[in-house]
């Protein structure tokens, strides 16, 4: 009589499927855990064994608490910075519609998820070497805001000055919706990000007569791009 030895990595308890692959099963763990409990208060067992995996075969795919908590702040970053870069490249569409459909994708990913990673940005480990990538990814983000900033008409007319304090609130005013999912987590990311892209563009001195335009010029960039 034969026997089939199994492969893979075992599970430590059997859990419901999923569909996610077991090192994306560790990052949805963390970010529950990390968020409801807290970073300090979380272990790598306790990922593990939420993820439904053995501590050891979670090693397998991070080498430890920090790189975890590194991809979940990586992966809140990454895909806006790279909309910001294709919208900055997108010359052909006023700079202000592109500064709202930024704005807008920006504060959609923010929302997505059903956990508020974006609190974890507060983290005083998040200052550890570990998060160079991440802190390089903001730092490349918020310049794309200030370089579509830089080519509106309001913009223009600012000096270096201005330019880098409205930066400052425009990335301030994307990233304050952690804090107003964190006071109010059922407020609609359908509602936030247009009215968030709409202060935006009002801090960047558009006027209310302009903004429908640029509101829906936005859109379209939005619905070509996931499209």
């Amino acid at each position: 009589m034969s026997t089939t030895r199994r492969v893979g990595r075992p599970r430590a308890q059997k859990r419901p499927e999923s569909g996610l692959q077991p090192r994306e099963e560790v990052l949805a763990a963390a970010a529950e855990l990390f968020t409801t409990h807290g970073y300090t208060a979380t272990t790598t067992r306790a990922v593990a064994e939420r993820a439904g995996l053995r501590q050891a075969s979670m090693y397998h795919y991070f080498g430890g608490k920090e790189a975890i908590l590194a991809a979940l702040l990586e992966g809140t970053v990454r895909p806006s910075l790279e909309i910001a870069q294709e919208l900055v490249s997108r010359t052909e569409a006023a700079a202000e519609a592109r500064l709202w459909a930024l704005c807008h994708s920006d504060v959609m990913l923010l929302c997505s998820g059903p956990h508020n990673l974006g609190a974890l940005y507060l983290l005083p480990e998040v200052q550890a070497e570990r998060f160079t990538d991440f802190h390089r990814f903001r730092r490349e983000l918020k310049a794309s805001y200030g370089e579509l900033l830089t080519a509106t008409e309001p913009g223009a007319a600012l000096g270096a000055e201005d330019l880098a304090l409205r930066t400052d609130l425009l990335f301030g005013l994307t990233e304050s919706v952690i804090l107003i999912r964190r006071t109010g987590p059922d407020r609609d990311p359908q509602a936030l990000a247009p009215a968030t892209a709409d202060a935006a563009l009002r801090v960047a001195g558009v006027t209310e007569h302009a903004l429908t335009r640029l509101r829906r010029e936005g859109g379209r960039l939005l619905a070509t791009q996931q499209g």
